[in-house]
């Protein structure tokens, strides 16, 4: 007997001891656990930086292809000009007259230059004296001199002779009728305008964005008094490991150029020889969270020692305590052992629907803290439009019709608008009469389920090609406009467009080429969709349809004659595809739907397809319309 005493007095006395044991854990964990937070920080910090610089590299790439692409339009067409009206003195004037008009319009593009097979200087936009230049000795004269290549060459960093600033050139190779080499047309962008550009983006004190050509040559630079263009960079990390790897990422590297360690994301241009290059300084990026780990660093250190000495206090009366939360605990573990542990909301409701408990889930499902819906009504916050189905549920289940039942509806949240919740209710009732005296209800937050069911449903009525509504979104909203204007007595028109020729255009250039046609078209259609009612579709193969709610034959008339406007000022053109005028026929036709044709939508598109069908056998790219408006038996008069 005294031997068990002594057990326990013995166990009782190394208590101090073990809490002092549980307490400096608890403030070793809380030093460690600050250390990893702020190091994750850290991480988050470089992380954001270098999804900001994917960001930008990525933009500034397009806007750099679009420069160099515009001038290559611009290029290919002298160059084609050139090649059908050859250099002699009464073509050359024609085409300095030309040039001279084009001067206003350039834009971005510095100037346009044609020389002749010797490098003599017989064109140019620029207002100098042709008399005694020559560009022989420029390498991209020389490449296309010595290769016949037609694809454009993008130059290295040289300076104009005609401003004498530092200029980018875009360049292509033409030729006499017989094949041999003729001249070369060439188009130049200042350095200045690409760096000037690259100002305009604020990426920190000492950010930088580089402009450099695939063997390491830098192009143009944000900052810097230009001094850097033409600078060698072959031999750095990024041109000789980087790049062959990868044709983008992101790049840790202490700077050549000014010695800073520097974080930075590059992106290798997929239709031009270039690298886009955007960096912050490392240092920078991080200079915010330094000055505040100082700060947080001394308050957590501070923490834990206030912890140490208020534990040192609490588990002194930590035995008398044990016998008072053995005794709640007692009481509702199995209840609260599921409700504290569980990732969804538990609560518990009396009959009138107020809140009786609300485990600590609260705060993530809904943003409210479970003290704060404690004698709060159950159905406060839930949409109106689903609260008449949620009370007729929860009426159900007080008169005992359903022992259990599961609800989704909508619910207002503390920081967001709303957010969908299922919520599985059951009954529970008094121990000793068995009359329902409440409510358990289960809720989880269904909130990114429903959003991918939208994601879902927009994809399924997408053609994944152009981007355009399917045959089936189609489909579907033909028949509810037809709906609708039987209801309002109101007009429906409906363009068939087939593109001409395009098993030809497949054929002859590709299923790529083809792709890009069907693109194109759609982006056509799509501009000409102006209301939110018009639908512009992609009806199958190289026919599609235009949807026009609400709309006479005049109206229908109209689109169908801007669609073939539209179409005659785009052309087709590739590196490997000739220029190809693109046309469509075009069927239109406009009902007025009444009580007696409910269900037959289906006349719409057989009255559109006629007239497209008398489009193709008129001699196509035209629009035919199907006679006179359609006035079914009893339609209202506009």
């Amino acid at each position: 007997m005294r031997a068990g005493v002594d057990t326990q007095i013995a166990n009782r006395s190394r208590l101090p001891f073990w809490a002092g044991v549980f307490v400096t854990i608890a403030c070793l964990a809380i030093l460690i656990l600050s250390g990893w937070r702020e190091w994750s920080a850290r991480e988050a910090v470089l992380e954001n930086a270098e999804i900001d610089m994917a960001n930008l590299a990525r933009s500034l790439t397009q806007h750099a292809e679009d420069s160099v692409e515009l001038a290559d339009a611009t290029l290919l067409g002298l160059a084609n000009r050139l090649e059908s009206t050859g250099i002699e003195s009464e073509a050359l004037a024609g085409l300095q007259s030309f040039l001279n008009d084009r001067r206003t319009t350039l834009g971005r593009i510095r100037g346009l230059f044609v020389y002749d097979e010797i490098g003599e200087w017989v064109a140019t936009t620029e207002s100098v004296n042709l008399a005694g230049l020559n560009n022989s000795d420029r390498a991209y004269f020389q490449h296309h001199r010595d290769i016949d290549d037609r694809q454009t060459f993008l130059g290295p960093p040289l300076q104009s002779r005609s401003g004498g600033q530092w200029i980018i050139t875009i360049s292509r190779r033409f030729n006499h009728r017989d094949g041999r080499f003729a001249g070369v047309v060439a188009a130049t962008i200042d350095v200045a305008y690409f760096a000037e550009f690259y100002r305009r983006f604020d990426i920190g004190p000492r950010g930088t964005v580089t402009l450099l050509n695939k063997d390491g040559i830098l192009l143009a630079r944000s900052v810097g008094d230009g001094s850097f263009v033409g600078r060698d960079l072959s031999t750095t990390r990024l041109i000789r490991e980087q790049i062959p790897r990868a044709s983008s990422g992101t790049y840790y590297f202490r700077s050549p150029l000014d010695g800073l360690q520097r974080l930075s994301f590059y992106k290798v241009s997929d239709r031009f020889p270039f690298v886009l290059l955007a960096t912050q300084a490392e240092h920078d990026v991080l200079a915010r969270w330094r000055q505040g780990v100082i700060t947080r660093v001394a308050f957590v250190v501070g923490l834990a020692l206030f912890i140490a000495l208020v534990g040192i206090h609490l588990v002194r009366q930590l035995v008398a305590r044990q016998r008072l939360a053995a005794a709640i605990a007692a009481k509702e573990a199995d209840f609260r052992l599921l409700a504290e542990e569980s990732s969804d909301l538990v609560t518990r409701i009396d009959f009138d629907e107020r809140i009786l408990y609300a485990s600590p889930a609260s705060a993530r499902v809904l943003g409210w803290a479970p003290a704060q819906l404690v004698g709060t009504s159950a159905l406060a916050g839930v949409n109106h439009e689903d609260r008449p189905r949620v009370e007729q549920t929860i009426e159900a289940l007080k008169r005992g019709e359903m022992d259990e039942a599961r609800m989704l509806y909508r619910i207002r949240h503390r920081e967001k608008s709303e957010i969908w919740v299922e919520t599985t209710m059951r009954a529970t009732r008094n121990s000793d009469t068995g009359l329902i005296n409440g409510f358990v209800a289960l809720s989880r937050d269904m909130t990114q389920h429903k959003d991918l069911e939208a994601k879902l449903a927009v994809l399924a009525a997408s053609d994944g090609l152009t981007g355009l509504g399917n045959r089936r979104c189609f489909d579907e909203r033909l028949e509810q406009e037809w709906a609708r204007a039987r209801r309002e007595g109101t007009p429906i028109s409906l363009l068939m467009i087939d593109i001409d020729h395009f098993k030809m255009f497949n054929d002859q250039f590709g299923h790529q080429a083809g792709d890009s046609c069907l693109r194109t078209i759609a982006s056509v259609l799509a501009n000409q969709a102006l209301r939110s009612a018009d639908l512009a579709a992609r009806y199958g193969g190289e026919e599609f349809a235009l949807l026009l709610p609400n709309t006479d034959s005049d109206g229908c008339e109209q689109v169908g004659t801007r669609v073939l406007e539209a179409l005659h000022e785009i052309q087709i053109e590739d590196g490997s595809v000739a220029a190809w005028r693109t046309t469509a026929s075009i069927g239109g036709a406009t009902i007025w739907p009444n009580a007696a044709t409910a269900t037959n939508h289906a006349s719409l598109v057989e009255a559109a397809d006629r007239a497209l069908y008398a489009a193709k056998n008129g001699g196509r790219d035209r629009l035919m319309m199907a006679g006179k408006v359609i006035r079914w038996p009893g339609a209202k008069t506009a």
